[in-house]
């Protein structure tokens, strides 16, 4: 991933969501993509966020189609504002992870600024439910978070292969 020299030179580069969402199809496999949309019957406010959901054969029945990883675009009224999305061009990448990691990453309840760009921490409303979470990152932040992608992916594999028997 290669940004303007001069922004480098600022700070570092942003990760946009097509690439993280082109890192993830390409480098995960039997992820399947989906975008929420009217057209699929998804909730209006869900349009436009993107779900990655390890379904290799798209065959599995929509109460079994749990994301691994999403990428947020705007807050969810009341219920999820804390990131403060509605500001343009901010995203939030959350990533579903194991009890071990999420404690090995954020060992005690702390304070934390849910708007802050470029920081992973805990999801403000499922982090009790093991994901973490970071708005925009940049191409070092998003080069370290990887392996939390991979991890994530391994635990849905898991969980469809369960299904499956």
């Amino acid at each position: 991933m290669m940004c303007d020299a001069r922004l480098s030179i600022i700070k570092e580069c942003p990760v946009n969501q097509g690439a993280i969402t082109e890192y993830i199809k390409s480098s995960l496999d039997g992820v399947d993509v989906v975008v929420a949309s009217k057209e699929m019957g998804a909730p209006e406010i869900a349009w436009g966020d993107t779900f990655f959901i390890y379904d290799p054969y798209r065959d599995l029945d929509d109460t079994r189609r749990f994301p691994f990883a999403t990428i947020v675009t705007k807050d969810y009224g009341d219920f999820d504002d804390r990131s403060d999305l509605n500001r343009p061009g901010v995203f939030r990448l959350n990533i579903g992870v194991s009890k071990e990691t999420y404690a090995s990453l954020f060992p005690a309840d702390g304070a934390h600024d849910f708007s802050a760009l470029d920081r992973l921490m805990p999801h403000p409303v499922y982090g009790k439910n093991h994901w973490v979470c970071l708005l925009n990152p940049t191409e070092a932040t998003f080069e370290s978070i990887k392996p939390l992608l991979a991890e994530a992916h391994q635990i849905a594999v898991r969980r469809a292969s369960r299904v499956r028997r």
